[in-house]
C-alpha cells in the first residue's frame, strides 16, 4: 500500500487538494440532509475532512483513506476515528454502519462493482450508500472528446481509472442494493438542467441507495 499511498500524497499535494472540495457546500448540505443525525457513518476516502465536517456532527464517523498526511489533517480538525486504509484491497472492518459514504472516490478504484460489494457488506439492514462522481460523458465533454481534448474533463485528472456515465455508474450500483436513486449536480442555475437530463447536462452525478 505504500507507493499508492505516496502516488495520493504526491497527488494531493501536486493539485492543492488540502480544504477544497468540488461543489463542496452543495454536496456537503445533501449529504447532511440524507443522512440525518444519531447516525454510525463510514466515510470512504475522506481525505482531510473537507465534506465530512458536514455530517460528522451529530454522528459517530469513521473516516478512512489511503493517504496518511490527510488523514491526520482530519482527525486533527473533527477529532473522528480514522484508518489508514486502502480501498482496493481487504477492509478489514467488522462494525456495521448506517450510512456509507463515498464523494468522488469509486472513479479512483479498480473494481467499483467489488468495492460496493464490500460496502453492502458492513451496512446495516435499511442502511444507505450515499456518493459522487465525475459525470465524464455530459455534452461538454463529449464534445472535448470529439476534438481529442483532455483538459478540463474527468480524464485530465491521472487517478480516475473509470470513467462513470449516469448509464453505467446507475448499472453498478443496483447490482448490489434494491434501491437505487442518481441525479445530476451542476451548481448555482445550471443545477435544473443537471437534474432534468442527468445524463447530459450535470457536472457530476450523485445517488443515494439503501441496502
Amino acid at each position: 500500500m505504500s507507493s499508492l499511498s505516496d502516488v495520493y500524497r504526491y497527488h494531493h499535494k501536486r493539485t492543492e487538494k488540502t480544504e477544497f472540495s468540488i461543489l463542496e457546500k452543495e454536496r456537503g448540505a445533501l449529504f447532511r440532509q440524507w443522512i440525518g443525525t444519531g447516525k454510525k457513518v463510514l466515510d470512504t476516502g475522506c481525505r482531510d475532512g473537507t465534506l465530512t465536517q458536514y455530517f460528522s456532527r451529530g454522528n459517530v464517523v469513521l473516516g478512512v483513506d489511503i493517504d496518511p498526511t490527510m488523514l491526520e489533517h482530519c482527525r486533527k480538525k473533527l477529532a473522528i476515528r480514522t484508518k489508514l486504509m486502502d480501498l482496493n484491497g481487504e477492509w478489514n472492518i467488522k462494525e456495521k454502519f448506517d450510512a456509507v459514504v463515498a464523494a468522488e472516490v469509486i472513479e479512483h478504484l479498480y473494481y467499483p462493482d467489488v468495492v460496493c460489494k464490500k460496502v453492502a457488506s458492513v451496512l446495516k439492514p435499511g442502511g444507505i450508500f450515499i456518493g459522487s462522481v465525475p459525470n465524464a460523458y455530459n455534452i461538454k465533454n463529449r464534445l472535448r472528446y470529439l476534438f481529442g481534448r483532455q483538459k478540463n474533463t474527468p480524464l485530465e485528472d491521472r487517478t480516475h481509472i473509470n470513467q462513470f456515465s449516469y448509464n453505467w455508474l446507475t448499472e453498478v450500483l443496483k447490482k448490489e442494493f434494491s434501491q437505487v436513486h442518481v441525479t445530476g449536480m451542476a451548481g448555482g442555475v445550471s443545477d435544473t438542467i443537471a437534474k432534468a437530463f442527468p445524463n447530459l447536462g450535470s457536472f457530476m452525478l450523485v445517488w443515494r441507495c439503501v441496502k
